[in-house]
């Protein structure tokens, strides 16, 4: 089933403001409106939180918001600069989230998700990794995720908090309680039926359509079956005007995975072709096909180093094959390299003369491309004392960042995710525990190395002025080793609870 992502950006005017001008902009605690020319007034078209607190909304007259907030910052409203900024957060989603998205204007995305989510690790954490991102950007959104366009677009502006995902086929009972705006309607319609006593969505979806139809024309049942996936709203996708496409139109449709497989390796032939005249290499191939019915099947694959090797990629590519719903027959495929970039010709190549390291490049894109980047990485040494802190997770194939593990006390195979807390009897300040409780499990200890002492890094926060940790290496007498602590150092309060805690154990 189709799934389609909607991303709402309630002051996009003035959050591309605030981006664009940077440190010229205004401070974020000033009232600040963008304003724009409705007939022959002025009307607030976007309101930052500050103004909106002081009693300014959109639509606004500008002269009454003026007298509302003292102070008040007017810019002009500039919708080609709006537009624009737009398209380009459309083509940075297009290259990390999904690769079928397209404009919403004015102030919203549409993202179709379809078998996507699971590389992001699932519905829910694909849309916090998206806010985050924007929020990150100084960007506020909000997102919502449902089977169709229309109940995607009405459930990120009336419900997401900062997002939703919506039950598969639940499209009617979730859009009933909505208000008459979460269909798209006109203006003027919407006014009109509030007139007439509709209130929300549910009270049109329980009227007869042919005396609306009759009353409003097409429009109002057009949008409703739009929302509700009983017709079809293509989602037509955006490209980069520098994009790396090649295309195949077909004169009849196709829909044998054979078939799929067979022009794949065509493209993938024309595709590297043209990365070789470019001196290029790919980073992710999306591969577009075009059904008859006006809907797109989207197949990704992403690789961790720049590629060309037509056998390595029609294989990734023919890997999800199955993934692709043809219907009633494809008539067009594309293929895209989304991402690409300078590609070493001599990087890849063997060496008689120089031991090389294996590749193993192929691996990580196989695994990659089934289970998700994501869930594919190493992990790399920090510069930290505190152990949670010296350890960071990096991409399967990044550079070393030139940092290096400790050598002066050994440090368990196996680091917890977070300190477990444990039960001990132990002589204070510097002896080790004599026995530990984990987990409802008593142990006794039978051999003991320690303490080390750790430091909190007081340059990061206030309370690790004077934060310490005693850790001990423990064995006990089923020859399990263990990494355990104990905040503070035996005496003075102030330096921690002087409880202990499992934090590591030893291969």
């Amino acid at each position: 089933m189709a799934r389609v992502i909607s991303v709402f950006l309630p002051n996009w005017p003035i959050d591309r403001l605030r981006r664009g001008a940077g440190d010229t902009a205004p401070p974020v605690d000033v009232p600040l409106v963008v304003a724009a020319r409705e007939k022959n007034r002025l009307v607030a078209v976007a309101a930052d939180a500050v103004a909106q607190a002081a009693g300014a909304r959109v639509g606004m007259v500008l002269t009454k918001a003026q007298v509302l907030v003292p102070n008040l910052v007017v810019v002009d409203h500039d919708p080609r600069a709006d537009a624009d900024s737009l398209e380009r957060l459309g083509l940075w989603m297009l290259q990390r989230v999904s690769p079928i998205v397209a404009l919403d204007p004015p102030d919203g995305l549409i993202i179709d998700s379809t078998g996507a989510d699971h590389l992001h690790g699932g519905e829910t954490a694909l849309l916090e990794t998206l806010l985050g991102r924007l929020t990150m950007s100084g960007v506020t959104a909000r997102a919502a995720i449902a089977d169709t366009w229309g109940a995607a677009h009405a459930l990120a502006r009336f419900v997401a908090s900062p997002s939703f995902v919506a039950p598969f086929g639940q499209g009617e009972a979730i859009l009933a309680p909505l208000p008459l705006e979460a269909l798209r309607l006109p203006a003027q319609m919407a006014l009109d039926l509030r007139k007439l006593g509709f209130l929300s969505v549910g009270d049109v979806l329980a009227q007869p359509r042919a005396p609306l139809a009759l009353r409003f024309g097409p429009e109002l049942g057009r949008r409703i079956n739009q929302a509700l996936g009983e017709i079809g709203e293509p989602i037509d996708p955006m490209r980069a005007e520098d994009l790396i496409e090649v295309r195949r139109p077909f004169a009849e449709p196709i829909g044998a995975p054979e078939t799929i497989a067979r022009y794949v390796g065509k493209l993938v032939v024309a595709l590297c072709s043209e990365l070789e005249l470019r001196g290029l290499g790919a980073r992710r191939l999306d591969l577009l096909c075009h059904r008859v019915d006006n809907t797109i099947e989207a197949v990704r694959v992403g690789m961790a180093t720049p590629v060309r090797d037509i056998k390595r990629l029609t294989r990734l590519l023919c890997d999800k094959i199955e993934t692709i719903a043809p219907g009633f027959g494809i008539e067009i495929m594309c293929l895209r390299a989304t991402i690409v970039e300078p590609f070493d010709q001599h990087r890849s190549a063997n060496s008689l003369l120089e031991d090389t390291d294996p590749d193993i490049s192929d691996l990580i894109d196989t695994l990659s491309n089934r289970v998700g980047s994501r869930a594919i990485y190493r992990f790399s040494p920090v510069a930290s004392d505190v152990p949670e802190r010296s350890v960071a997770r990096i991409a399967a194939l990044a550079p070393e960042l030139g940092e290096g593990w400790p050598s002066h006390w050994p440090r368990p195979t196996r680091l917890l995710l977070r300190p477990e807390p444990i039960e001990t009897i132990a002589l204070l300040p510097d002896n080790p525990p004599v026995s530990i409780t984990w987990r409802g499990i008593r142990r006794r200890v039978k051999r003991a190395d320690g303490p080390e002492r750790v430091f909190g890094e007081w340059w990061k926060a206030d309370i690790e002025l004077s934060a310490v940790r005693d850790y001990f290496r423990i064995e006990d007498d089923t020859g399990e080793r263990y990494w355990v602590f104990r905040t503070g150092d035996g005496e003075n309060a102030e330096t921690g609870s002087h409880k202990w805690f499992l934090h590591g154990i030893f291969g």
